[in-house]
């Protein structure tokens, strides 16, 4: 059997591709197991909080790709800024690439299983990291804890936060809900 590896420029040049969603990693396309409802739920909780505080056209959810050290990953929940939007604008395909700005801020909500975790915690930090992303969140609804990393002087310095802790950002200073709210948004909304 011989196996075809793909070049990221490869990659990125494909027209079609498998129907789920799917990361580019080692040359290979990795398609992505479908999400757990309650990450769904989380991360559409997160959207319509970041709505709250940034325009409608700096958010993306699970369809923007990124190339991050030479990979392909589809982040959970994206706030892009206004360069990064404009750079994005008439693309026939959403990828934000490495000639243009970083996302302000990255979320992962980790799905159950030990690849996923090493992907979140690991691969994904040093890869967001070594594009520059100046956050990424860590939501991690198994743990019951939100890792907030935060960019300074060319590292991540990290938060855990857990039950009432209220999550804060040093770019959205209105933004402000606890890790309990993030995690179980069903129980903290009903009015």
């Amino acid at each position: 059997m011989i196996t075809t590896t793909l070049t990221l420029a490869d990659y990125l040049s494909r027209d079609t591709g498998p129907e789920a969603r799917c990361e580019f990693v080692n040359g290979e396309i990795i398609e992505m197991p479908p999400e757990s409802e309650d990450n769904v739920v989380i991360g559409s909780y997160l959207v319509a909080q970041f709505l709250r505080v940034v325009p409608f056209a700096w958010v993306r959810q699970g369809r923007t790709e990124i190339v991050v050290s030479g990979r392909v990953r589809v982040p959970d929940v994206m706030v892009l800024g206004a360069s990064l939007t404009d750079a994005l604008k008439g693309r026939p395909r959403s990828t934000i690439t490495e000639d243009m700005p970083p996302p302000l801020l990255v979320v992962e909500v980790v799905s159950p299983g030990k690849a996923n975790e090493d992907r979140d915690y690991r691969y994904k930090r040093s890869e967001y990291a070594a594009r520059g992303i100046a956050e990424y969140w860590i939501v991690d609804p198994l743990r019951q804890q939100v890792t907030v990393l935060t960019w300074v002087d060319g590292f991540y310095e990290a938060q855990e936060l857990r039950g009432e802790a209220v999550l804060r950002s040093p770019q959205f200073p209105d933004l402000a809900l606890t890790v309990a709210q993030l995690l179980n948004p069903q129980e903290h909304d009903r009015g």
